[in-house]
């Protein structure tokens, strides 16, 4: 069981302000704006699909979006009417900083990367309060070595940081906080605090700014919003919403500059256009161009403030966005009173966690998790189809993606994996969110889930939809699992389950199920095949490419995942049944689906076709030729642990005490002894009367759990690797027909494949969810087995540990990637020493997307909040 909230945290001000009458208020404006707006797939009108290419960073500052909106430290309402953001010129770059700059997949040498130095360092659930850290350099941005050295670097290589630039050396750069904090719901007072880190004196422009999405571009309706100047501010006017009064004031007088939203057609085509355009201000005042503004009015204005900084000395800047009504306020006091509230929120949650460096930890992944909320927009059939003010997009595009999901239309605040490498939401990665969420805030987590299972998102068939850049793939079926998860951790919080939640959750994915029963697999055997399943480059090819006729490949996960899918929505089945009995006619369908999927995968006595590899003790994909044979993928991965995912303890009260259920079951068991036998100790109850479903038996569990805990194969200092280290030596191989040698070895850091292109590697690293997956597989096998079950760990080592002890050691290496080792150092901080020498700078952590299988190194999305914040609730007692 996950670990949950602490109740103390409801009896804080931010506890109780996400339960009061306007609760909805406070979440009216949040850090919603995404940090990479270009290049995505909804701003992607090519005829080839490449949206990389199609609208590059280079463009960014000039050409309106038609979907969103980005900014540096961004803040808005929940539908980008209205946008804050800070911008930043060093007097040296080639153009304002107003965004955050990284590599497209072609240009990275491990594929898209963002190269910036920027923290999430608090907030709560309510965004009353939001802080983050930007590290700006005194000399230009390194745009162009970035790039170049990148490009010349082969897959073989490290990845060229902005540390590597020397750009940062002698603490040349300036620290930039950034922090919101809210009088009122609707008064918003933004706090830019200017440091310069270095020993010289260094100049900076610091430019606050406020923008309306362009919403009239497209349709010509409704009428443009408008910022106008009244006297020393400016008064912010949207055609259907009261207005609102922008102020600013700093070291020195404000200027306010005005231009508009709106693309610069002479810029990127040479066509003629009446300005001024987006990239007015920055024009102005990189360029001198006084052309390029306004100073009266338009849909974008920006506070500027030119400052000069000794070495050491720092500078505040404010903005507030308030009524029009709104009194005068004292600013720093209301910081510090939201601050004050944010440590009595995080006290109340870390009451049980002894140690400063854990409580730290914990924080700041909570905070990239709520800066990670962003608006998604995006309508797909009148993307498809163009809008009406707009010229027909080509054709072919109806063709490279998404042209059977006409009917997703989203505008929503959804929880994505990261601001600036994932700025879309992806179905497995939200499921993990919402469990990391609901250790602060349940009700976003229900509402997070609620949202993919509704009309706008999934497919009339039953599919949820994976991610923008197809839609149709099939990620991990981990909603169900997150669904309970979550519900537990509301109940425990507030006493009392959320049975509307959980049904509403129920009901839509019966035909997420069923169409996974449909869809995958293929000849209806209880062997499912699924794709990539999200597991990029952990195979030989791509699992959702097309194989040649008569092949067909039966997936080890995507069968284990089934049957875990079973279980869950068992599970919940037999919950709603205690308010209603209908509900057991569902929970004992799923208990017979889960034991055909079972004996399915373990072979019945009837069939020599499942996934258990008698030969190496491990489960494998299986390829089935045309030619009528079948050959396992002897690929040691993580696809062959996920065989541990799908396990249930029901408890006596459950089976005893739901009408009717124990008699359906003994029924069923009865009938199909073979696969009780095989598969669930359903027949020997454990303590307190407890039985076990599981797709493994307690022999088959250790010889698992055995490589499993192998330091020579999955097992790393720092949890389970995703590739068995045997593969170092010995890489897998095999001879497609064609003659094409497919080869896979044990990789630890970033692989050497394109498989899947960008920068996604599962071919050795650790990765959070599988790891925090594997540790609640095996407290719940505890829970059956207690302390009569016991496996050497690690293998090989005669020290014998019962199930939740290894869970335990699990949990302890997890964390380790993030904590100070006894030299004060974080592992996966390892590329940044720059910063870990630092004394003001060693306390700040990046929550990578996965880890380096040996060190621990942080590798990937170094952004990735999403489900790498997990180690929030790795950190927490366990209750």
């Amino acid at each position: 069981m996950t670990a949950h909230p602490a109740p103390g945290i409801l009896h804080t001000r931010e506890g109780q302000r996400l339960a009061d009458t306007d609760a909805a208020a406070w979440r009216q404006w949040g850090p919603y704006l995404s940090e990479r707006q270009w290049a995505t797939v909804r701003e992607d009108y090519s005829a080839d699909g490449d949206a990389w290419r199609y609208f590059p960073h280079d463009h960014a500052r000039s050409r309106a979006y038609r979907w969103g909106e980005d900014g540096l430290a961004g803040f808005c309402d929940k539908a980008q009417q209205w946008c804050l953001g800070i911008a930043l010129w060093n007097e040296r770059d080639p153009f304002l900083k107003e965004r955050l700059f990284g590599l497209t997949n072609a240009e990275g040498n491990h594929g898209e990367d963002v190269k910036e130095l920027y923290f999430y360092l608090d907030g709560v659930p309510s965004h009353a309060y939001q802080k983050m850290l930007y590290k700006y350099p005194h000399a230009a941005f390194p745009y162009a070595q970035l790039t170049e050295e990148n490009a010349r670097r082969g897959l073989n290589d490290r990845e060229y940081e902005i540390l590597d630039t020397g750009v940062f050396a002698e603490d040349r750069y300036f620290d930039v906080t950034v922090e919101y904090a809210k009088h009122t719901p609707d008064d918003i007072l933004m706090r830019v605090t200017v440091e310069n880190r270095g020993a010289e004196r260094a100049s900076l422009r610091v430019l606050p700014q406020i923008w309306s999405r362009n919403t009239w571009a497209w349709t010509g309706t409704p009428p443009r919003s408008m910022l106008s100047l009244e006297g020393d501010q400016v008064r912010a006017s949207y055609f259907d919403r009261p207005d609102l009064v922008v102020s600013a004031w700093g070291p020195r007088e404000v200027e306010w500059l005005f231009c508009n939203n709106e693309t610069n057609l002479p810029r990127l085509t040479g066509e003629p256009a009446e300005g001024p355009f987006k990239d007015g201000i920055n024009d102005y005042v990189v360029r001198g161009a006084r052309e390029a503004i306004r100073r009266d009015f338009g849909s974008k204005a920006a506070a500027h403030f030119a400052v000069e900084l000794e070495g050491g000395a720092k500078t505040v800047v404010y903005l507030r966005l308030a009524p029009t009504n709104a009194l005068s306020v004292d600013a720093d006091a209301v910081f510090a009173e939201r601050i004050a509230e944010a440590d009595a929120f995080y006290a109340a949650l870390q009451e049980k966690i002894a140690e400063p460096d854990a409580r730290l930890v914990q924080r700041q992944a909570l905070a990239g998790l709520l800066w990670s909320k962003q608006l998604y927009y995006f309508e797909v059939n009148r993307w498809l189809d163009g809008d009406p003010a707009q010229p027909t997009p080509p054709a072919q595009r109806q063709r490279i993606r998404n042209g059977h999901w006409r009917h997703l239309l989203n505008f929503d605040i959804v929880s994505m994996p990261d601001k600036w490498e994932y700025p879309w939401y992806a179905s497995w990665d939200l499921a993990f969110q919402a469990v990391a969420y609901a250790l602060i805030d349940p009700g976003f987590a229900k509402q997070q889930l609620l949202l993919l299972v509704k009309d706008r998102f999934m497919h009339p068939n039953g599919q949820l939809p994976a991610y923008e850049w197809n839609f149709e793939d099939a990620n991990p079926p981990v909603h169900a699992w997150a669904t309970w998860h979550v519900y537990l951790q509301d109940k425990s919080l507030t006493g009392v389950g959320d049975r509307v939640f959980l049904e509403r959750v129920f009901h839509k994915l019966l035909l997420n199920f069923s169409w996974w029963i449909n869809r995958k697999d293929t000849e209806g055997r209880n062997i499912f095949q699924g794709g990539f399943l999200g597991l990029d480059n952990i195979a030989l090819f791509d699992r959702s490419a097309p194989l040649p006729e008569g092949y067909h490949l039966d997936q080890a996960d995507g069968t284990a995942w089934m049957a875990a899918y079973a279980l869950d929505l068992m599970r919940i089945a037999l919950e709603l049944a205690k308010e209603n009995p209908v509900y057991v006619d569902l929970g004992v369908k799923f208990f017979e689906h889960f034991l055909h999927i079972a004996g399915a995968i373990n072979h019945s006595d009837d069939r020599e076709d499942g996934l258990w590899d008698e030969q190496d003790e491990f489960f494998y994909d299986v390829l089935h030729k045309a030619d009528g044979s079948a050959e396992p993928l002897r690929l040691r991965s993580i696809v062959g642990l996920i065989p541990l995912f799908a396990v249930q303890v029901l408890e006596q009260r459950e089976h005893e005490g739901l009408p009717g259920l124990g008699g359906r079951l003994r029924g069923f068991l009865r009938q199909r002894p073979d696969l009780a036998r095989l598969v669930s100790r359903w027949t020997e109850p454990g303590q307190g009367n407890r039985f076990l479903l599981s797709l493994l038996r307690g022999h088959r569990t250790k010889l698992l759990l055995k490589r499993m805990l192998d330091d020579q194969e999955f097992l790393s200092e720092y949890g389970i690797r995703s590739l068995s280290k045997a593969h170092e030596q010995q890489p897998f191989e095999m001879r497609q027909a064609d003659g094409n040698l497919l080869s896979a070895r044990y990789q630890p850091a970033e692989s050497d494949s394109r498989l899947y292109g960008g920068n996604s590697n599962w071919r050795g690293p650790l990765w959070m969810p599988i790891n925090y997956m594997l540790i609640e597989s095996l407290h719940e096998f505890h829970r059956y087995y207690a302390d009569s079950f016991s496996v050497e760990y690690p293998s090989g080592s005669g020290y014998l540990a019962n199930l939740e002890e290894v869970a335990d050691g699990l949990s302890q290496r997890l964390t380790r990637l993030f904590l100070k080792d006894a030299d004060g150092k974080r592992p996966s901080m390892v590329d940044y020493p720059q910063l870990q020498n630092d004394p003001r700078s060693r306390d700040l952590v990046l929550f990578h997307e996965y880890f380096h299988g040996e060190n621990g190194r942080g590798l990937g999305a170094s952004h990735q909040t999403g489900w790498s914040a997990l180690v929030a609730l790795l950190l927490q007692p366990r209750r």
